[in-house]
């Protein structure tokens, strides 16, 4: 190490430490050496201008270093550049608007008791990260919750910051918001610091199915919040990536159907890598760099890869789109955070609204089955949402056309095989156990999609089956999805004492209570219902625990409280209350 000072152009040496402890830079890698490195003038107006446009920081990196044939003649590295975008976002947003936000969040957690919120800070103690989702979502999410779409492609146009939604659909296949972040950046750490916080505030339950963007980043966050969730790329992002990286490509009709089959034509393993080399080998595309990345991902957005994956069929995450559209109808450049969440409310205000109407014409209406007196659609119109029914019923109705052969038996077990027509290319094998009412179809769309297949229900009607199985009657497809969740284990929860077990039965009732309250509000009478139904039922829990407690003598009982844990525990007061109040309306 050498210090110079310099005193009228005239350089004196004052320090000289002539061993290092390390290796000398090579003339290759000096560009990586901080003298080396400078963010000048010109190249910050470009990042700026860049950023600004809502183009990505590596993306930015990326142009910039092609721009000078190499990120060695940049200048600075890519991690220069990610502080310098994070440090002008933090010098933008305003401090007044950060506090405003949180002031919000707090009185919506006053006004809503399951009402969740999180922020993370930097090692100056400014805020970077928020994440919120209300109760309502917390609902939603214990009825839908099995697939989730993340969405990270719309920007706040204030700051910048980038605007992750969490969303889902419910039993009638409409989007519903199970929650939202804004992000100071993309990087692994922001990412896996949002998915715990998601994963926290949902009671630790990762969906089965969680699709985002095609990002490192969140692959990588993924693999250590979400490690037993199935991650899938969204086809609608790497669709509207595509035009970018495929050049004389996108006007080429015969690649484009090839390419469309590869995303959800196939339905096998086999069928995709044949309909890959035909693409590749017909258009010489051996070299091609991007196609080649997205055939090392192939299982995470290739449908032939995931059949037997259920997916609510989002195959093209339409909901992402809707969700992109939406959030950029509700922001002007001109709105601050605070702004943005009261909007954001309000959506999802229509949104539910639009929910209750569904709920309402299902629970209250009917549909008309095409085929009058078929057991089977009369069966499924009662117990599907209407949405659903009427996918089902296609599902039904496209089986009729279909042919079919019986190639083995086995005891109970009937094997079928199913096509269009004679001789087909494709064909489908059913099997049937006549004796357990079970049924398997080799396209899996029970298991991608959640109700049966035209395949099988031809079978099933080739055999006169009446009814659907309960076991093919998925719960979330339903009308009455919303009654699954806290009845669950209630039992087992009640047989339990440790604390563990207390809180996660406390919060379950937490939020079956909120949603019975929230239901009941709007009209006088229900609200009546509402009040008598808790205040009876907190009359009849208190005489059941004055059982645990006092004796005939209207005495504690010592021996009892410590076998009925904390609750026995908490103070006389308690057991007081209880004694007070049965004694008035039970006359103990």
């Amino acid at each position: 190490m050498i210090r110079f000072i310099v005193q009228l152009d005239q350089w004196t040496v004052n320090r000289l430490i002539s061993e290092h402890n390390h290796e000398l830079a090579t003339p290759s890698k000096r560009y990586l050496l901080k003298p080396a490195r400078s963010l000048s003038g010109a190249k910050a107006n470009v990042i700026d201008s860049m950023v600004s446009a809502g183009i990505r920081p590596t993306y930015v990196y990326s142009y910039m270093s092609n721009e000078v044939d190499g990120v060695e003649n940049t200048g600075f590295t890519k991690r220069d550049c990610y502080n310098y975008v994070n440090r002008q976002k933090m010098l933008m947003i305003e401090a007044g608007d950060g506090q405003s936000l949180l002031n919000h969040f707090k009185v919506r957690a006053t006004e809503d008791p399951m009402f969740f919120y999180t922020v993370q800070v930097d090692q100056e103690n400014r805020v970077t990260n928020f994440f919120w989702r209300d109760s309502k979502s917390r609902i939603d999410y214990d009825y839908f919750g099995d697939v989730v779409v993340f969405d990270t492609t719309y920007r706040t146009n204030r700051y910048n910051l980038v605007c992750a939604p969490f969303v889902g659909i419910n039993n009638h296949r409409q989007t519903i918001m199970f929650g939202c972040a804004f992000l100071l950046d993309e990087t692994t750490a922001s990412f896996t610091w949002l998915f715990r916080s998601f994963l926290q505030s949902m009671g630790d339950q990762s969906p089965k199915t969680i699709m985002t963007d095609q990002d490192h980043a969140i692959s990588k966050a993924i693999e250590e919040v979400f490690p037993d969730s199935c991650h899938r790329l969204c086809l609608w992002h790497i669709s509207k990536n595509a035009p970018s990286h495929l050049g004389s490509l996108n006007t080429n009709p015969e690649f484009h159907v090839l390419f469309h089959k590869c995303m959800q034509g196939c339905e096998s393993k086999i069928e995709f890598e044949e309909t890959w080399t035909k693409m590749i080998n017909d258009h010489n595309l051996q070299d091609h760099k991007w196609l080649k990345g997205l055939h090392k991902c192939r299982e995470k957005w290739s449908t032939a890869f995931s059949i037997d994956i259920f997916s609510s069929e989002i195959k093209s995450s339409q909901r992402a789109e809707v969700t992109n559209n939406v959030l950029h109808g509700i922001s002007k450049a001109t709105t601050s955070l605070t702004e943005f969440i009261c909007e954001f409310e309000n959506l999802m205000a229509k949104w539910r609204s639009s929910e209750a109407e569904k709920d309402f014409q299902c629970n209250n209406g009917s549909v008309k089955c095409a085929i009058k007196n078929c057991g089977i659609l009369i069966h499924a119109s009662k117990v599907y949402t209407h949405e659903i029914y009427k996918r089902f019923e296609k599902e039904f109705l496209d089986g009729i056309a279909l042919t079919w052969r019986e190639v083995a038996l086995n005891d109970t077990v009937h094997t079928f095989e199913v096509m269009m027509e004679e001789n087909s290319s494709r064909i489908h094998t059913v099997q049937f156990n006549t004796s357990t009412l079970e049924i398997q179809c080799s396209c899996k769309k029970f298991e991608f999609l959640g109700y049966l297949c035209s395949h099988a229900l031809r079978i099933l009607s080739v055999k006169n089956v009446k009814k659907l199985s309960e076991q093919y009657i998925l719960k979330r497809w339903t009308k009455n999805a919303k009654k699954k969740v806290y009845g669950d284990n209630v039992g087992l929860l009640l047989q339990q004492c440790n604390a563990e077990t207390e809180t996660v039965f406390r919060n379950r009732m937490m939020r079956f209570a909120y949603d019975f309250i929230i239901k009941s509000q709007k009209n006088e009478k229900t609200r009546q219902l509402c009040q008598k139904v808790l205040y009876e039922g907190d009359l009849e829990v208190d005489k059941e625990l004055t059982k645990f407690f006092v004796n005939k003598d209207n005495k504690i009982r010592g021996d009892d409280q410590d076998s009925f844990g904390p609750v026995a525990r908490s103070s006389k007061l308690f057991v007081n209350s209880i004694i007070f109040k049965s004694s008035i309306f039970f006359k103990i």
